[in-house]
């Protein structure tokens, strides 16, 4: 009795959809375990908010090249399973291959001069296009104007942070009784550095002992801070657009308590702003001075913890 071999069995033809079944459950797998949103899922893990011109800059970059990722992905992934389909092994109980002679061999083909070119030239233009993007949003986000709108002085420290209010032109700002506008955190007080929602806020970093990291998550942005004073400072500005709260962090390991130097980044109007340093200058505290222009005097984003090894929980 003579069998037919031309076309695929019905157990073949089984097998080849339920893996593709199982390819797509795999890939909602990662989005349905997550629970997230759909708007959540566009932005591929990166936070909704964008507060500055340039961490919004950075998230079209990171979405971009993701992008350019899943198309290459797509493709790749779309020969390779059309490949294992198309020229799967053979249900063992039909003839060999050597006894039906060529029929079930696929094109051997040695060199492909165009497919060669192509599969090299491709690579080297997504290449090209991704540096060129990534070079001019690295000189934004690096970018320092000869005068900014608003400085502050950040210092980090085992384990809190200090911030020390400087004037548009980055000299320090002095309170009535003559000493500077400082506000410094410890282990019962989360620090809250305010500042304008203006262009050009910039930030000088420098630590008193080890290597630390300034970190506001919503910024996309971190910088390490290094020890050494005004010679191995660093800084950076960054161009608010809208106001609110942000959590700030360390982001180095830099001693037993690195995880509790957390503090608060709040931006607020030009006016309340200038209301704010106003008040500090006059010796209100920055609470006393957050109350004045309506804010919330105390960290709304991070609480204190408890230091003591022996508590274990979060105060």
């Amino acid at each position: 009795m003579r069998q037919v071999v031309g076309k695929p069995s019905r157990e073949s033809r089984g097998r080849a959809r339920r893996a593709i079944g199982l390819t797509g459950i795999a890939a909602l797998l990662p989005v349905v375990l997550a629970g997230c949103s759909l708007e959540e899922a566009l932005h591929l893990g990166w936070p909704r908010t964008t507060p500055t011109d340039q961490s919004q800059m950075m998230m079209d970059l990171w979405i971009g090249a993701v992008a350019a990722a899943l198309v290459v992905g797509i493709i790749v992934w779309g020969l390779t399973f059309w490949c294992v389909i198309a020229y799967r092994k053979r249900d063992p109980k039909l003839p060999s291959q050597e006894r039906l002679g060529e029929e079930f061999l696929p094109p051997q083909t040695k060199y492909n001069l165009p497919a060669e070119l192509t599969f090299t030239g491709l690579p080297f233009i997504l290449i090209g296009v991704l540096f060129y993007f990534t070079v001019i949003v690295q000189d934004e986000v690096t970018h320092l104007s000869e005068e900014p709108n608003a400085c502050v002085d950040v210092t980090a420290f085992k384990w809190n942070w200090q911030f020390t209010y400087k004037d548009v032109g980055c000299e320090p700002l002095e309170t009535a009784e003559g000493g500077p506008v400082v506000e410094t955190g410890d282990s019962d007080y989360i620090p809250v550095v305010v500042m304008p929602n203006e262009d050009d806020v910039r930030f000088v970093l420098t630590s008193e002992d080890v290597i630390h990291s300034f970190w506001v998550p919503d910024l996309l942005f971190k910088r390490d801070v290094f020890p050494g004073g005004e010679d191995h400072a660093s800084q950076f500005e960054v161009d608010f657009n809208s106001e609110g709260a942000f959590v700030g962090r360390c982001a180095e390991l830099c001693g037993a308590y690195h995880a509790f130097m957390n503090f608060e980044l709040r931006v607020v109007s030009p006016d309340d702003y200038q209301t704010f340093l106003d008040e500090r200058i006059n010796g209100a505290t920055t609470p006393e001075a957050l109350e004045a222009i309506g804010q919330e005097p105390y960290a709304v984003t991070t609480n204190t913890f408890n230091t003591d090894p022996a508590s274990g929980v979060a105060s």
